[in-house]
């Protein structure tokens, strides 16, 4: 008897427990999006993930659709996937440009990139496109505070690149192999003249220009150091180089 009553009163909580599902009826938008972000704020990515694929895929028209994009960025970004992080924050912008979150959202795909922009002897494919969202992000917020920041990122990427070719230059250069030196010196003078890698380029062209006795092409460098670098940080140097080709 006291099982068969145990029975009865467990099939009765689970009857009522039925019909107020039903009378509450199916999850709305809202509820799901406050599961998900409970769960977020509580770091518990699994379940945020879930409830906000749930907003993607059954309520892509709702006013919650951007904030769930949103966070899967943030989901993929605590996670260290840079890579598809970028990609869902980048979708804000693009699906949803009058969202709160489309601004912050572009700033923090070129974030990702600069996360995995690796050091300047490897491929430098996101170096790339680090520059690349950064310059995106300073031309349609260009009064932003965030656009400073870009600029810096921007001037720090660039100077990456730069060093990747001066160093293929001094590399060539060691080898005894001028020509092949030259291409990567003027590759960092006519692509970055605003590193200060630019007056290293310089000056490595020169030392080159005048061994090979090429006296006019060298004139032609220092006119062009003297008309583009304000404040020369090799001033000796450079003076020692018109000294050389004054006595030609």
């Amino acid at each position: 008897m006291p099982l068969l009553l145990l029975l009865t009163c467990l099939s009765f909580l689970l009857a009522s427990c039925s019909s107020a599902e039903k009378a509450r009826g199916p999850a709305t938008a809202e509820d799901v999006w406050q599961r998900g972000k409970k769960a977020f704020d509580e770091n518990d990515v699994i379940e945020a993930q879930a409830q906000f694929d749930i907003i993607k895929l059954q309520y892509p028209a709702s006013q919650y659709a951007d904030d769930a994009q949103y966070y899967l960025a943030e989901i993929n970004y605590k996670r260290g996937e840079f890579i598809l992080a970028a990609f869902n924050y980048s979708l804000v912008r693009r699906s949803y440009p009058s969202s709160e979150f489309a601004k912050i959202a572009a700033f923090k795909a070129a974030e990702c990139y600069n996360q995995i922009a690796p050091p300047m002897d490897r491929d430098q494919e996101y170096t790339k496109k680090a520059i690349q969202a950064y310059s995106e992000f300073q031309s349609i917020y260009p009064q932003d505070s965030l656009a400073l920041v870009s600029l810096e990122r921007i001037a720090e990427l660039r100077g990456r690149l730069a060093e990747r070719f001066l160093s293929i230059a001094q590399q060539y250069e060691a080898l005894v192999a001028p020509k092949s030196a030259l291409i990567y010196y003027d590759a960092v003078i006519d692509e970055y003249p605003d590193t200060k890698q630019y007056e290293i380029a310089l000056a490595g062209k020169l030392d080159i220009l005048i061994r090979q006795k090429k006296y006019d092409e060298a004139r032609t460098v220092i006119a062009l150091w003297h008309k583009s670098v304000r404040a020369p940080m090799r001033n000796d140097r450079l003076d020692a180089y018109e000294r050389q080709l004054n006595n030609r």
